[in-house]
């Protein structure tokens, strides 16, 4: 790995060259496992069941459980949740083929491929059904 080093007091030291994408997950270790074993995620650090961050390039995915400081209800009483529609994107060079691997692990998705102007793009869920879009491009 590469990037600059930032101590952040208790935080710890963070990747000033990567992207940060925080998803809010029912269970950490399943999402590590997921991340992990599915789609090319190396993990950096694990603080289960609270917290743990994987990286895959320059994208750095931050695994929050329910009592991560991130999981802290919000002033109108709302708690934060998993399974919105944002999401990150991976470039995939063969969707067909990458979805049959995916489903054949037991991997579920939201919708079919569909294919567009621009490529192919299918919506794949993590365990606690946080979105991650596999687009192929023409």
């Amino acid at each position: 790995m590469h990037g600059a080093f930032v101590h952040h007091g208790d935080y710890g030291e963070r990747w000033m060259s990567s992207v940060n994408v925080r998803y809010m997950v029912d269970d950490v270790e399943a999402a590590v496992a997921f991340y992990t074993t599915h789609l090319g995620f190396t993990l950096n650090s694990n603080a289960a069941p609270a917290f743990a961050d994987v990286m895959r390039g320059e994208l750095r995915l931050l695994l929050s459980g329910a009592t991560s400081s991130a999981g802290r209800p919000m002033p109108d009483g709302r708690i934060p949740g998993s399974g919105g529609w944002n999401r990150f994107q991976i470039i995939v060079d063969d969707i067909t083929a990458e979805v049959a691997r995916l489903r054949a692990a037991g991997v579920k998705f939201r919708n079919e491929i569909v294919r567009g102007p621009g490529g192919s793009q299918i919506l794949a869920l993590d365990p606690s059904g946080n979105v991650i879009e596999l687009f192929q491009p023409r």
